[in-house]
């Protein structure tokens, strides 16, 4: 005989008004057990005080999200335009198949609902080829030529379009995992970049990077997804199966459970205390930027990556071509 699961009643409901409302999210950290309608009042109050907190934004200044199509980001352009800020979208398609083409239709989707058309590149026809195609022709992971790319476009179409603040939609499960395999390996140089807020640098026309969902966990992110009716893509990307991250992020799920709330409080000492101490290493390991020779944009080489690619892809276009013609 299985033993029933104990009903958790509300704890704002109870306070509030002696109501006797069944939870559906413990806050374990917090002590909390909150009824659908509480989550949510919790939830964009946590991603406000984030916000607040960090000195990310104010309502008047606009703010580029970048969309992948997954319950992140999506979750941060609908809760920013909620809570009143001016969120605009962005989108790169990346050209992984059926993958790529089922989370542009979500961010559509999302564009329709919240009454927001999103900026949508596509890489294929803006580079020549796919993520998967670039990766074969450089043989390196997809993983990081596909985040290298990426940044590229949020500068340039945060510069061509005006805005001074980028958003991403990193969750607390990818900032401590990525500060658990960083500090395992001593990577002074990412180290020194673990802070929710990246500085804007006017000079090469680098817009601020901002991370509002930085304290709030994944299981948490999905709920208020659910509950809202925000459409995502719930497709994993092929090409990132063996990204080592998820090794940390599986390490510091199994903690959390005995340890409630270890994952919060693992980055957010880290960000208020020991993250300065990283930053005197900050000139002695700070790669210089430069201008790329070619578009302009921000590139610690003469040539930026994304030029590179380009070059090398109409490079390998011209030997198949060849090999074609001789065939």
């Amino acid at each position: 005989m299985t033993e029933k699961k104990k009903i958790r009643y509300c704890t704002e409901c109870k306070r509030e008004a002696m109501k006797f409302i069944p939870s559906v999210v413990t806050i374990g950290e917090f002590g909390l057990y909150l009824c659908e309608k509480h989550f949510i009042e919790w939830f964009e109050h946590w991603v406000e005080k984030t916000i607040e907190e960090f000195h990310m934004f104010d309502r008047d200044g606009p703010v580029l999200v970048a969309l992948s199509g997954g319950k992140d980001s999506m979750v941060l352009w609908y809760v920013l335009n909620k809570l009143g800020y001016k969120a605009e979208g962005f989108h790169l398609n990346l050209g992984i198949g059926e993958t790529s083409e089922q989370a542009q239709q979500k961010v559509l989707e999302l564009g329709q609902i919240i009454g927001k058309e999103p900026f949508i590149i596509n890489i294929t026809k803006e580079i020549g080829a796919s993520i998967p195609d670039i990766a074969k022709i450089f043989l390196s992971p997809a993983c990081s030529i596909c985040g290298r790319i990426k940044r590229y476009f949020f500068n340039r179409i945060a510069r061509l379009q005006g805005f001074k603040v980028v958003a991403t939609g990193h969750n607390l499960d990818d900032e401590a995992g990525s500060l658990l395999f960083n500090l395992i390996n001593w990577n002074e140089k990412y180290l020194i970049r673990k802070y929710p807020v990246l500085k804007e640098d006017t000079k090469l026309g680098l817009p601020r990077k901002v991370k509002p969902l930085t304290l709030m966990s994944e299981d948490r992110i999905l709920l208020y997804a659910q509950l809202n009716n925000i459409p995502f893509s719930s497709e994993p990307c092929p090409l990132g199966q063996d990204a080592k991250l998820h090794i940390y992020k599986d390490i510091l799920n199994r903690v959390e459970p005995r340890t409630k709330g270890v994952k919060r409080n693992f980055y957010l000492r880290f960000i208020r205390k020991y993250q300065r101490l990283f930053q005197s290493l900050a000139v002695e390991k700070q790669t210089t930027m430069q201008k790329c020779q070619i578009c302009d944009e921000p590139s610690p080489s003469q040539v930026c990556l994304v030029c590179k690619i380009k070059l090398a892809v109409q490079d390998a276009r011209q030997k198949e071509d060849k090999n074609d013609t001789h065939h």
